[in-house]
């Protein structure tokens, strides 16, 4: 199929993408033998889940789990999941039910953001996780370059690059409190410039309170 050039991906089990395109309507008007691409996005919105995860924890290494879970929501969120759909002009080459196709499908968000799904997990079910990480690796690194409205900051390493001007500085981070249930833990930590405290701050986990150390030593620094 000629989507298949556009991904730069050949199947080898072509039912495989044929059901990752087709959508409930017209599985119900063909019925027998035909299968939506429902299955497909189940397991395709997992997969998903997992490359960004990943993709994420190697690009900031010092971000909390609570900001990194922002950033991956804002890269796996329908919107998002139609914009990466629209760059492969996936509506073209859906199978839609007569009413679904008249009544604009085609360019319908949520359906377009599940047959993106449907068609990561087909890739990864005819071939393996590294040729479907391939083939959803440039979306996301396009959407991340381009986002200009992410609301996190990695203050740990803003503070590091200030610090390494002076070779001969050392900074470390300090838990000096934990208070609370095992379920509800809030966590205090410092940060030390040398063996002097810089920054003071407080999360619901050690990196939290890192990163919150972190901010409070580039306020009194005068960077935002």
């Amino acid at each position: 199929m000629e989507i298949e050039k556009i991904i730069n991906y050949t199947f080898i089990n072509k039912e495989l993408l044929s059901t990752s395109l087709s959508h409930s309507s017209f599985a119900n008007e063909k019925k027998k033998g035909v299968f939506s691409n429902e299955r497909l996005e189940f397991l395709g919105d997992s997969i998903l889940g997992v490359i960004s995860a990943e993709f994420l924890y190697n690009l900031y290494p010092t971000l909390p789990e609570g900001e990194l879970t922002k950033i991956r929501a804002s890269l796996v969120c329908e919107q998002a999941l139609y914009e990466y759909s629209k760059e492969i002009d996936l509506g073209s080459y859906l199978f839609l039910g007569k009413g679904e196709d008249l009544t604009g499908g085609r360019h319908r968000p949520s359906l377009l953001a599940d047959a993106f799904e449907a068609l990561i997990a087909a890739i990864y079910l005819d071939s393996d996780i590294e040729t479907a990480k391939k083939f959803v690796l440039p979306f996301l690194e396009n959407s991340i370059k381009h986002k200009d409205k992410i609301t996190f900051k990695d203050y740990k390493t803003t503070l590091q690059e200030i610090i390494q001007q002076n070779p001969s500085e050392l900074i470390s981070y300090v838990l000096v409190e934990e208070s609370g249930p095992d379920h509800n833990k809030i966590f205090m930590s410092e940060v030390h410039l040398n063996s002097n405290v810089i920054g003071k701050g407080s999360g619901r986990s050690k990196k939290d309170a890192e990163q919150e150390a972190a901010k409070d030593a580039l306020s009194l620094m005068g960077v935002n």
